[in-house]
């Protein structure tokens, strides 16, 4: 069955479930590709196979929507010279990207994908990728910093949203 014919049937609330699950899993992979030297296309495949839908103590990962993950990753890997560039202007001096989490790296590398090469609004790709960071960093002070962060990517990347 294809992709599309299996998020046809899904409902709204499913759809934007399982484009937040890709969200997550893009950060995931990301982050697995910088720490294993991994390729693109070893990463997407490990995560098809095993990590969409994966269950571990009794609890069932959520599929993730397969194209969103697929051209996150993609595009961040693809553009990654120019969304770092991104990030590392919406950095302070001293906390340039390379001294930063790589867990937050590959956030701002998967958000700087979807700001740049989407018709994602903004504001979404924003509220989006702060949940991810509060997935990741639950004290919530990583979620505070990823929301500024972003959010001067997203007025460098599409000002007139805003």
């Amino acid at each position: 069955m294809s992709t599309a014919n299996r998020t046809s049937n899904l409902s709204g609330n499913e759809k934007r479930k399982r484009k937040s699950a890709a969200r997550l899993y893009a950060v995931q992979a990301l982050y697995q590709m910088e720490q294993t030297g991994q390729t693109f296309d070893q990463v997407r495949l490990e995560f098809l196979d095993h990590r969409f839908g994966e269950v571990f103590d009794n609890y069932e990962m959520i599929d993730g929507d397969v194209d969103l993950f697929t051209r996150l990753v993609k595009d961040a890997v693809n553009h990654q010279a120019l969304i770092d560039q991104m990030t590392d202007r919406a950095l302070v001096a001293k906390w340039p990207l390379g001294r930063i989490d790589s867990t937050l790296r590959g956030l701002f590398r998967a958000a700087g994908a979807e700001m740049t090469q989407s018709d994602t609004p903004p504001k979404v790709v924003i509220v989006e990728f702060v949940q991810v960071a509060q997935a990741f960093f639950p004290d919530g002070k990583e979620s505070k910093f990823v929301n500024a962060v972003l959010d001067h990517m997203a007025r460098e990347a599409k000002p007139e949203a805003f």
